[in-house]
């Protein structure tokens, strides 16, 4: 599977997401993945299923080393005491010595995010976090971020897809070196039965879920994070790195539509 390489350190392009994965559910969707050649997983201490993925990544066969493993920090955890409390909390829960990657995950809080910050920078210092980053932070925000920091942000982690608008932010990760990683690629499924994905994959060969992920794919600095929990549609996933798509199919595909982006939030958060 492909990288992206921002700062010299390589992400696999292509991870699998776990929101709103738990129990036996998550454990067999990681394993799985691990075992088609995922080498990038996504966590987050709200979710949940951190023990999950750790057991999962226990059982496989896959190098540790070879694993990039993100968590996000929990709404409540922002204090600096409580960073570094619920960090080693995280690692425990999922069995590893470090997390290649710590993100704040959403930019509300009752802290100064110079305190959160300040913790991560120490966790980074102590060798428990290899990176550190954001979520769900828009320009002016991750901006901030980045000046309050001492080691340097790798990822601002947003929902990204042929819907939803991020152009700001892609340009500003792209001029400063920073990975965007995409969540919600498929729009929260809404993807699935677009008309415009489906003529375009009908040419290729695909999957209108394929041509969303290779879509955001071929933007750069962005890895691609999308749920899955069917060894189907987790094998499915990978299969976006033998073809490319035009110039004209990229912009064409591009309908950013608040109507169709809040749609697909909407139906997210209906019980599964």
């Amino acid at each position: 599977m492909l990288d992206v390489t921002i700062r010299d350190v390589d992400v696999p392009a292509l991870g699998l997401g776990t929101w709103r994965l738990t129990g036996e559910d998550c454990r067999r969707a990681v394993e799985t993945a691990l075992e088609l050649g995922y080498r990038h997983l996504d966590t987050a201490q709200a979710y949940g299923n951190e023990r999950e993925v750790g057991d999962a990544l226990a059982a496989s066969e896959a190098d540790r080393e070879a694993v990039f493993v993100t968590t996000k920090l929990d709404n409540g955890n922002r204090s600096y005491d409580d960073v570094l409390r619920s960090t080693e909390e995280s690692l425990a829960r999922l069995g590893t010595r470090y997390v290649d990657l710590l993100l704040i995950h959403n930019p509300f809080q009752r802290e100064p995010v110079e305190e959160t910050l300040r913790a991560m920078d120490e966790l980074v210092d102590e060798g428990k976090v290899r990176e550190i980053g954001v979520s769900n932070f828009d320009v002016e925000r991750l901006h901030e971020a980045r000046e309050a920091a001492d080691h340097e942000l790798l990822a601002d982690q947003v929902q990204f897809n042929p819907y939803w608008d991020q152009s700001s932010l892609l340009d500003y990760c792209e001029i400063h070196d920073l990975l965007l990683t995409a969540y919600s690629p498929l729009g929260h499924g809404g993807m699935l039965s677009d008309p415009v994905l489906a003529e375009v994959g009908e040419r290729h060969g695909k999957s209108p879920a394929q041509v969303a992920i290779r879509w955001c794919l071929q933007h750069p600095n962005v890895s691609v994070i999308p749920k899955a929990t069917s060894r189907e549609h987790i094998a499915a996933n990978r299969e976006v790195f033998d073809f490319e798509l035009s110039d004209e199919e990229m912009e064409r595909i591009r309908r950013p539509s608040r109507t169709r982006a809040l749609s697909g939030a909407i139906r997210s958060r209906l019980p599964i």
